[in-house]
């Protein structure tokens, strides 16, 4: 499964500097690659150290870690929902992505001049969303149309989207995004169609001074405490740090500078991290002579829906899954001890696959 994440802020928030480090990025190690698909598409790799683990044991021809696109999207501005600023390109942008990455200038600098004239991040944070919210409106206005006449005629099914809707269209004229809303998965159907932009789960980079990468500031406090009920994610990083770490050659001179800085891992891993977590995500693994790689699945996945990812003639024509757990892989060191000393479990239809689960699917199409 693609897992896509757009970076959003304002002029002068940090957020050219943080996508720029995320393009510049050198890899952990080898097997973690860095590329560049598009000029404004960088892709990177999530660090595992389950993968090494797995590596040393199988020692596979290759190993393919699960990777996570960032979309830098320019152009947000006041406007942007009425076309401003080319608003209109980049809002469809955003509209392609699975999570939001917001950044917040949180630094005080007289030489870098703020858009409004002043930092303030929870007003920053205002502006873009209400430029989402007001295109979210637009869409859900335009469905509305379209259902009322159907609920107008009495159908039952109609009557009720229109009733979702509403509540949305009330939600948003109120200056709220729609992922405060707590509806049923049943309600949130009237809408899955239109890809809501303030729907979409969002992480807040707060782009802080060196000076503030441990604890903080008064800015970042600020929009912790406003986006409390947005069930977001929060993140401090120092894009001028992170544009420092991108710039080193190896992974020895990397984790020097960061403990200089008293650090122990950088800005842009917490946000691989965050952006994982966001997306309820979890990690399964295949591994063989060919590849180990590692696989991006839904918390609460089952089996089948776990093959799907590799192909979907997995999901279709699935059997049963064998698994093994990471800890015995390592005890036992090779899959046919696994399975001699009864460490490989054979799973049907109903397996809720495990975070790190290490498995090899049997199927007939």
């Amino acid at each position: 499964m693609g897992l896509q994440c757009g970076i959003v802020g304002l002029p002068n928030v940090g957020k050219s500097t943080l996508f720029n480090a995320i393009s510049n990025n050198k890899a952990e190690a080898a097997n973690f690659p860095f590329c560049t698909i598009e000029p404004n598409v960088g892709v990177i790799s999530v660090p595992d150290a389950r993968l090494k683990i797995l590596e040393d044991l199988v020692k596979p021809q290759r190993v393919l870690p699960t990777a996570i696109e960032f979309v830098d999207i320019a152009g947000l501005v006041k406007g942007a929902s009425k076309g401003e600023g080319l608003g209109n390109q980049f809002l469809a942008n955003i509209r392609e992505v699975d999570a939001i990455v917001h950044v917040v200038r949180c630094f005080d600098n007289d030489n870098i001049v703020h858009v409004d004239g002043r930092v303030n991040p929870v007003s920053d944070k205002e502006i873009i969303d209400t430029e989402l919210q007001l295109k979210d409106l637009e869409s859900v206005d335009k469905k509305i149309a379209r259902v009322e006449r159907a609920a107008k005629n009495g159908d039952a099914k109609m009557k009720k989207e229109l009733s979702v809707l509403q509540v949305y269209k009330d939600t948003l004229l109120s200056g709220k995004n729609a992922r405060t809303l707590q509806l049923d998965e049943d309600d949130k159907k009237a809408v899955e169609d239109l890809q809501l932009l303030t729907a979409k789960p969002v992480i807040y980079v707060t782009n802080v001074d060196e000076g503030s990468i441990h604890t903080g500031n008064k800015y970042v406090d600020a929009l912790k405490e406003h986006v409390k009920d947005e069930n977001a994610e929060v993140v401090v990083i120092s894009a001028a740090i992170e544009a420092q770490i991108a710039e080193l050659e190896s992974a020895e001179d990397r984790e020097v500078f960061l403990q200089e800085y008293g650090l122990t891992e950088s800005g842009l891993n917490k946000l691989l991290r965050a952006s994982y977590s966001l997306l309820n995500l979890i990690t399964y693994f295949t591994a063989g002579e060919k590849e180990v790689r590692a696989w991006p699945i839904k918390k609460g996945w089952k089996a089948p829906q776990a093959a799907g990812v590799i192909h979907t003639d997995f999901e279709k024509g699935f059997i049963r899954a064998e698994v093994i757990k990471l800890s015995d892989y390592q005890q036992y060191k090779t899959e046919q001890a696994c399975k001699e000393a009864g460490k490989m479990s054979v799973e049907g239809k109903e397996y809720v696959v495990a975070d790190g689960d290490i498995m090899h699917f049997r199927f007939n199409v």
